[in-house]
């Protein structure tokens, strides 16, 4: 059974290099569980920040589960989401985090084949809209060879 994606963050691949990847758990409650099981997530836009040698999903959009209580009023969608992750790796990321350039970004969340709900991080450096429209143009011409039946790899 293979981990099943609740939400990607595609443009992460453009507006970044992916340097390092790491899985994390994450902490929701019950009705965001619910809600990421229905595919009702976004990382768009999101970052991971470290405080006190924990990680944390910042402005990651979980809709309110539809059929939740009326009593849960003031339920922010946006709130910022506690990361499991072992001590070691998340001083070893935030150090990272603080040289120059760096950040800390959301790729996936997923179902992990045990049922729990992952979060696949990663330690990226900006592009340059120079290296933005390279990329592009690469896919570009990959796209053009394989319509002529030539194999290519970008």
């Amino acid at each position: 059974m293979a981990n099943t994606v609740l939400a990607s963050n595609r443009k992460a691949f453009h507006n970044y290099e992916i340097l390092e990847r790491l899985e994390a758990g994450i902490v929701l409650s019950g009705h965001e569980v619910k809600s990421a099981r229905n595919s009702n997530i976004s990382i768009i836009d999101s970052i991971v920040s470290f405080k006190k040698g924990e990680a944390f999903l910042e402005a990651a959009y979980v809709a309110p589960y539809t059929q939740m209580s009326s009593h849960v009023l003031s339920y922010d969608a946006k709130r910022s989401r506690k990361l499991l992750l072992h001590k070691t790796e998340a001083l070893k990321f935030s150090a990272k985090v603080k040289e120059k350039g760096l950040t800390a970004i959301p790729l996936e969340v997923y179902l992990s084949k045990n049922g729990k709900i992952k979060v696949l991080i990663a330690l990226a450096r900006g592009k340059n809209t120079f290296d933005k429209k390279e990329a592009l143009k690469k896919k570009d011409i990959a796209r053009e060879l394989q319509k002529q039946g030539f194999s290519a790899k970008v």
